[in-house]
């Protein structure tokens, strides 16, 4: 055991029950408003079966309580910060088109908010604490009131402190004015989330203290001798010098694991088994919905086709898969019907230390095998330098495989089209060049998003330790761990949203950011500016923006900009599917439009909560 395990006052080895199931009857303690199991009696059931395991609220006046009650998951007793007493809090059900009262009283010692995610609301009712609004203070009432102008299945969570990974997130359902076109013969929510025993608090402290504190899947001598075998001894020691170099661990996907998180299936530990109830021949629909505070899910059932029918409340063209991907944030709505008496729903965290589950099934107690973890996969130098492949590296200095070089003699506002990197204390704007005079006429140079590569000169401090050159788009790509996995895994080019985009307007300028971070600090910026370092990312009222986020980290990172739609595109330039929560892998590039249509002041960040919480946040201002 090392000096800051014992300064911890805690081992770091977990024993198995904590490690991968958590109790069987984990939840909130007797006393308090229990959390309802989704177990419907199949013969007295409604045809439509909603709300998974938490209380449904529906109509246009809802009165919420937030409040702190004790949860117990592992075996031990922890305050957890609850909204009408129930962890998810109540399920939201409410219609398209109606005008909606929502008092949000607060019981707790601290200052609280409610942050209504992917619903398109006045900025003054977007519940972000010094952006939107103070705050609701303790003993406060604070009214949210706003129209709702679209359909789908959505989410609620606090923004304030660490209250979203210590139980305070809802599933909100707005079904469509017109009636459903997606029919189903029963409709769950499936909201999976992350808990720790541990203070979110100390949790943050140990990652600034050592960001992989929490990984177990580190490099060992059985993997090293493995590579000696496979690929000879220089290989071998070339690809841990590189990656010593770097200072950069290859199985660093997540930077919270097993060993502090229990995985949870509507407030449900994987021993506790939630189960959703069916008739034979039934068609369901599973409405899945991230609200895990730092946890990337991938999300199968067994021998069961599902078909995507929606993406963060927008419906697309249907595609049948075996298994998706989503991170915090994003939500997934999909068709399955069950063949056998039982089928598991897994959901296995990115990482494989530990996963959700629960169960369709066709009467209660009823289970079907649980998969094994699937192997952890290191992360190749494809991953981390786009385009780069593995045998450039060889000879190349630190600086030079992080990507830190000057680009000396260019001018980082001298740009080919339109374009903004906004930094502390400037801000560049550059007029699209005359290609005429260099024999590249172009009819609009903003039809496609730039592919050239342009670092902030604010990329080069102690806030970024690498940079990628030559990033790629691959919406084609499921990510690292799950590419051939002999299973059909859906990507991002998979989607297509109905209709097609909101505006047929291209964009009139671009702005390119840039997501950073330093491992060794456990900072994450956009530039290479932490939140409080940066100024606001401006839009002018009414235009088609196009946004280009380049991923500069080795980590993925779900992004939610607040308040208005983020149409995706192709590489080309191509529609390809409205989200509110945009994942971007390592050394990825991506663009998507945005109309500037809602006045105010909005919060943009990375959805993983601690890596908000570093610095990767900024503040959006339309006007």
């Amino acid at each position: 055991m090392r000096l800051m395990d014992v300064l911890a006052g805690q081992p770091r080895h977990p024993s198995r029950r904590r490690f991968v199931q958590g109790m069987a009857a984990g939840g909130l303690l007797a006393g308090i408003s229990p959390v309802v199991r989704a177990a419907f009696d199949v013969g007295s059931a409604p045809t439509v079966a909603t709300g998974g395991s938490a209380p449904v609220l529906s109509g246009t006046d809802i009165r919420l309580t937030i409040a702190e009650t004790v949860a117990n998951f592992t075996g031990t007793a922890r305050v957890a910060t609850t909204i009408n007493g129930s962890i998810p809090a109540p399920t939201l059900r409410l219609r398209e088109g109606d005008t909606v009262t929502l008092r949000v009283t607060n019981r707790l010692p601290v200052a609280t908010s409610i942050h209504w995610h992917g619903i398109i609301l006045p900025y003054q009712m977007d519940g972000v604490p010094g952006i939107s609004f103070p705050g609701i203070a303790p003993g406060a009432t604070f009214t949210y009131r706003f129209r709702l102008e679209q359909s789908g299945t959505y989410w609620y969570h606090s923004h304030s402190g660490h209250q979203e990974q210590t139980g305070m997130y809802g599933a909100i359902i707005v079904t469509p004015r017109d009636g459903e076109s997606i029919r189903a013969d029963r409709d769950y929510v499936v909201q999976l989330s992350d808990w720790t025993d541990e203070d979110p608090q100390r949790v943050f402290a140990k990652l600034k203290v050592q960001s992989d504190y929490y990984n177990f899947s580190k490099p060992t001598v059985d993997d090293f001798f493995r590579d000696v075998s496979a690929d000879g001894m220089a290989a071998a020691l070339d690809k841990r010098r590189m990656w010593n170099e770097m200072r950069m661990n290859p199985t660093d996907l997540a930077d919270l694991s097993a060993a502090t998180y229990t995985y949870l299936m509507n407030g449900t530990t994987p021993a506790g088994n939630w189960t959703g109830l069916f008739r034979p021949g039934e068609r369901i629909r599973l409405r899945f919905i991230n609200g895990a505070a730092n946890s990337f899910y991938d999300v199968r059932i067994p021998d069961l086709k599902m078909t995507v029918v929606q993406s963060d409340g927008v419906n697309v063209e249907p595609v049948s898969v075996d298994e998706f991907r989503f991170g915090p944030g994003e939500t997934y709505d999909v068709l399955v019907e069950p063949q056998g008496d039982a089928h598991t729903i897994f959901a296995q965290s990115m990482d494989r230390s530990g996963y959700a589950r629960g169960t369709l099934a066709v009467r209660a107690g009823l289970e079907a095998p649980v998969p094994a973890l699937d192997k952890v996969e290191w992360l190749t130098m494809g991953d981390m330098m786009g385009r780069m492949e593995h045998g450039a590296m060889a000879g190349m200095d630190h600086s030079t495989m992080n990507m830190q070089h000057d680009m000396p003699g260019m001018d980082h506002g001298a740009m080919a089209m339109p374009m903004q990197h906004d930094m502390k204390g400037m801000k560049h704007e550059a007029m699209a060049m005359d290609h005429s005079q260099h024999g590249m006429m172009q009819a609009n140079p903003l039809a496609k998003p730039s592919q050239k590569v342009r670092h902030a000169r604010t990329e080069f401090g102690p806030s970024t330790d690498m940079r990628v050159d030559m990033p790629r788009t691959t919406l084609d790509d499921p990510g690292i761990g799950l590419r051939d996995n002999g299973r059909r895994v859906l990507t991002m080019a998979d989607l297509a949203t109905v209709g097609g985009p909101l505006d047929k307007r291209g964009a009139e300028r671009e702005i390119e950011l840039h997501l950073t971070g330093n491992m060794e600090r456990y900072t994450w910026s956009f530039d290479g500016l932490e939140f409080g370092q940066s100024t606001p990312v401006h839009f002018r009222h009414g235009e088609r923006v196009r946004v280009i986020l380049q991923n500069d980290t080795m980590m993925t990172h779900p992004m939610h900009m607040h308040g208005m739609w983020s149409e995706l595109e192709t590489a080309d330039g191509g529609f390809q599917a409205r989200r509110h929560t945009i994942p971007v892998q390592p050394a990825q590039r991506l663009s998507f439009l945005v109309n500037a249509d809602a006045v105010g002041r909005w919060a943009w960040h990375c959805h993983l909560m601690f890596h908000m919480h570093a610095g990767m946040f900024r503040e959006v201002v339309v006007a």
